[in-house]
């Protein structure tokens, strides 16, 4: 095989999400002689990006005064908001709403959409950005530092030999490299294993995010209204939510999140946040409208207890690649802005990755999350105690001498002969999507059938033994797009990968009770489409 091509940059920056961008920008406004490179494995700058998203605006205010001139596609100010509880039956008690919720000022978007918005604010500035480019692995010096990364080959057959449309994948050098890939990187798996990165922090933990974006009928949708909901689907067992942001033109942006630290090893959150549009409420909304797009996120949990060291030899991890999102808030996307333009700060100066991590302990982003660090994991031993928790965490603004522990999500999933679930009161559905196959035709989510599967089953054996009698195989069960299937094979079950579907959340490599399902990037610009998400 021939030397692969190489490129060389000042800064290369891999994930053209929020975080990545700001970075980028930020680089180039401080010192615009940089070569400066971001790397994107989504077919064009967005695809892949899937958030709520209400933003507060003070870090795109710094990072691009003015930018309310021209805004991104889908930006609505927020006009009210409304949290409620929601109980089986259709009963629904609102709550008032507490003060880090309080969204006046801060603005409905598609984070998809900004992303996009970014990416051409970053080309003016000449940044070089390549969709499509997956980084597949590492290039590390001889000297063990992060030297870049090394792109993935295209038309590669399922069997791992070129195909008639083969492309090797290039180089591409620089002194230091950003890492943004977003929740449960890829790469930044690896680094943090490496580098032993998180020797002094707790393990990460996360939660699955659902979400659709809906054409209601006209008059439904009230721009501006940002509502949240507890309870019902959910029992009080397994921490989670919902979101409902009214948009412009009759569209509504409707997503659930639970945290994958449930015990219940038969539970589908796929089926609870369907669940969720048939409470009265939610269904009154969507009833007579049509889904326009969906899709699933893993979201990272963890907050202070669980941040790593962001810094290693040759490179930084900033945004959800750290994981600096701030739960109790529902937000990321500022943090995410915030330590991109940080790293940015930190590299215009130094020219060097050493001397961020500290640089990001000290500032606003990291004290953010110490100030909210006790609130999701008061939420482990159950919703009414967390609330309580919660509630004396938000009066006492964090102060409290005590830091409650963080742990992985893989571990709390109890055995089939152990667990005896809840009532939970589900009713029988009528909104679409009518199951998950049917959600993944709305992600509009595309691989090249005859590729490499990217779900790498380390010990396939544990697959049909340990698991089906221990855990009933629950992989069929939180994959949000019925990527794994147990079928019959010559009289025997075995594990169907069905790769095609995958939208790229990573709930299988975080809740896999045996951490043997690794996600690897697939072919650059594989995966889901999404618009307006």
């Amino acid at each position: 095989m021939s030397e692969r091509e190489i490129m060389e940059y000042d800064v290369l920056v891999v994930g053209a999400g929020p975080a990545g961008l700001a970075c980028a920008i930020r680089l180039k406004q401080k010192k615009p002689d940089l070569m400066v490179a971001v790397i994107e494995k989504g077919a064009e700058v967005g695809a892949h990006i899937l958030s709520g998203a209400v933003i507060e605006p003070g870090p795109l205010d710094e990072l691009l005064p003015g930018w309310r001139d021209e805004p991104p596609p889908v930006c609505i100010p927020v006009t009210r908001d409304e949290i409620w509880l929601l109980r089986p039956g259709g009963k629904k008690t609102r709550l008032p709403t507490p003060p880090q919720q309080k969204n006046h000022g801060n603005y409905i978007v598609s984070l998809g959409a900004t992303c996009a918005w970014l990416a051409q604010k970053a080309e003016a500035l000449e940044v070089d950005i390549f969709p499509g480019y997956a980084a597949a692995e590492i290039r590390y010096t001889d000297d063990g530092t992060v030297g870049g990364v090394i792109v993935g080959d295209m038309g590669v057959g399922r069997d791992g030999q070129p195909k008639d449309t083969y492309m090797q994948g290039i180089e591409i050098h620089a002194p230091v490299t950003v890492i943004s890939e977003g929740v449960r990187g890829h790469l930044a798996k690896q680094l943090i294993a490496r580098f032993d990165l998180a020797a002094d922090s707790d393990p990460q933990t996360y939660g699955i995010g659902m979400k659709e974006l809906w054409r209601v009928q006209p008059g439904k949708a009230q721009p501006g209204l940002v509502q949240h909901t507890a309870g019902w689907p959910l029992d009080s067992k397994i921490y989670g939510g919902s979101f409902i942001y009214h948009l412009d033109k009759d569209r509504i942006a409707i997503g659930f999140v639970c945290g994958l630290d449930y015990a219940d090893p038969e539970f589908k959150p796929f089926e609870a946040f369907q669940q969720m549009k048939h409470h009265p409420m939610v269904k009154d909304l969507l009833e007579g409208g049509e889904i326009l797009s969906s899709g699933a996120r893993a979201i990272s949990e963890g907050g202070y207890q669980s941040l790593p060291k962001c810094e290693m030899p040759g490179a930084v991890l900033i945004g959800d690649s750290a994981g600096t999102l701030n739960v109790p808030k529902i937000k990321g996307v500022h943090q995410a802005l915030r330590s991109g333009m940080l790293a940015a700060d930190h590299l215009a100066e130094t020219g060097r990755a050493e001397g961020f991590d500290a640089k990001l302990r000290a500032s606003a982003v990291v004290k953010e999350l110490h100030t909210v660090r006790n609130i999701r994991p008061a939420f482990y031993k159950g919703f009414w105690r967390g609330f309580v928790r919660a509630a004396v965490e938000t009066v006492t603004l964090g102060k409290l001498p005590t830091t409650l522990r963080v742990h992985a999500d893989h571990g709390a999933l109890q055995k089939v002969s152990e667990y005896t679930a809840p009532e939970r009161h589900w009713v029988d559905r009528t909104l679409p999507p009518r199951d998950r196959l049917a959600s993944v035709y709305f992600a509009t989510t595309e691989h090249d059938e005859d590729q490499p599967v990217h779900l790498q089953i380390l010990e396939p054996d544990v697959c049909t033994t340990r698991c089906t009698t221990e855990y009933n195989n629950p992989c069929t069960r939180f994959c949000p797009a019925q990527v794994y299937e147990m079928v019959e094979e010559d009289g025997q079950q075995a594990l169907q990968i069905n790769a095609a579907n995958c939208v790229h959340c990573k709930t299988c490599d975080i809740k896999d009770p045996y951490q043997i399902i690794n996600w690897v990037t697939p072919e650059g610009g594989c995966g889901p489409n999404y618009q307006n998400m």
